[in-house]
C-alpha cells in the first residue's frame, strides 16, 4: 500500500500514525499508574485530606528530591488517565493542588475494594515477560505465554517465587 498524497489522505495518514504511536507509547499510562501506587501518591494526597500542592507531594514523597522536576510530567500523565484532578487548595484561593478522582479510590492501599495489589502484579517483570513471548508461543507447543517464557507453568513458578506467590495469594 502506498502512502496517500494530498490533503485529506494527508489528514488520514497523519491519524494513522497517532493511532500506531498512541498504541506503541501506552505501556506508558501502566507503568505510570504503578509508579504512582508503588510510591504511595494516592495514599498520601487521600491522607492529606485535602488536594496537595507540588511542593507538599515532594516533600511527602519517599524519592530522590534532586528527581523532583520529574513528579509534574507524572502527575500530568495521571491527570489526564482520570487518576487524579486538579482542585482548589481551599474555597476563596486561587492556588490548586492534586486531589483524588473516585477511580483512584480503588487504588487505595485500605479501601477494602482495593485493585493497587493486582495492578502491581499484572506489571510485575515475571509477568509483563510472558507478553515479550506471545509471539512465540504461537509458533511453539507449549500451553501458555508464561511456559514460554519461564520454562513452567505460573503456579510452579509462584511456588519458587516468593513475590509472585505474594501477589497471587493477595
Amino acid at each position: 500500500m502506498a502512502l496517500p498524497r494530498g490533503g485529506e489522505k494527508s489528514t488520514e495518514l497523519l491519524n494513522a500514525q497517532a493511532h500506531v504511536w498512541n498504541h506503541i507509547f501506552n505501556f506508558i499510562n501502566s507503568m505510570s499508574l504503578k509508579c504512582a501506587v508503588q510510591l504511595g501518591i494516592l495514599d498520601i494526597i487521600h491522607k492529606h485530606g485535602k488536594p496537595m500542592t507540588l511542593a507538599e507531594l515532594v516533600e511527602a514523597l519517599p524519592m530522590n528530591k534532586a528527581k523532583a522536576q520529574s513528579i509534574p510530567r507524572l502527575m500530568h500523565i495521571l491527570i489526564h488517565l482520570g487518576f487524579f484532578m486538579k482542585a482548589k487548595i481551599s474555597k476563596g484561593e486561587e492556588e490548586t493542588g492534586y486531589w483524588i478522582t473516585p477511580a483512584s479510590r480503588l487504588l487505595l492501599k485500605d479501601e477494602p475494594l482495593s485493585v493497587a495489589p493486582f495492578l502491581v502484579a499484572m506489571l510485575d517483570p515475571v509477568l509483563i515477560e510472558s507478553w515479550h513471548h506471545l509471539s512465540a508461543w504461537f509458533e511453539n507447543e507449549n500451553s501458555t505465554p508464561f511456559d514460554t517464557a519461564h520454562e513452567r507453568m505460573l503456579w510452579e513458578h509462584a511456588g519458587q517465587e516468593p513475590r509472585l506467590n505474594f501477589y497471587i495469594y493477595k
